[in-house]
């Protein structure tokens, strides 16, 4: 369920729109062309992108891996401590037995989804093993991005979230 509100948020929208527009500027995937329409099959590659990799890397295989992809806010310590728990649970996760492990759900989905851009890519644009890892390197560059903006402004926005300072003490 998760992974579908996901696809309807906002800001996923935004965010998609805001890497197309610098796909756009710098001309990457040349083969999308110029123009609104350019643009508009950026903006569908990477939505697709996303979607992919969130939905196989954020619902179907943590249910075989049995694990939570879930990103659990820290809140309390250092900004360095913060900082780097965040990026750690871009590659981490809890696993159903409560224990922290190697995230390959998250690592597999974005394996796949980088593996499956290569059909829908402009074909002078694919190049195979290289453009899947890719795709996996910015699959989880993203999620480390999303936990640090989780662990720093998200709260912000956010009603309700548990004060752990205070069951920390």
């Amino acid at each position: 369920m998760l992974a579908l509100r996901w696809s309807v948020d906002p800001f996923t929208w935004l965010s998609t729109g805001a890497v197309a527009g610098m796909e756009q500027a710098q001309n990457s995937l040349s083969g999308y062309g110029q123009g609104a329409q350019g643009y508009a099959k950026r903006y569908g590659a990477n939505y697709a992108d996303g979607f992919i990799g969130n939905l196989l890397g954020g619902a179907v295989l943590p249910a075989l891996f049995k694990q939570d992809p879930r990103y659990f806010y820290k809140g309390t310590g250092t900004t360095r401590s913060r900082i780097w728990h965040a990026i750690a649970w871009a590659v981490v996760c809890k696993g159903d037995n409560g224990r922290t492990q190697f995230a390959y759900s998250g690592f597999l989905g974005s394996l796949a989804a980088g593996g499956i851009s290569n059909l829908y890519y402009p074909a002078a644009s694919r190049n195979g093993v290289a453009l899947t890892l890719e795709g996996t390197g910015l699959g989880t560059l993203g999620s480390a991005a999303g936990n640090l903006f989780q662990e720093f402004v998200a709260k912000r926005f956010t009603p309700k979230v548990p004060d752990y300072a205070a069951t920390n003490k």
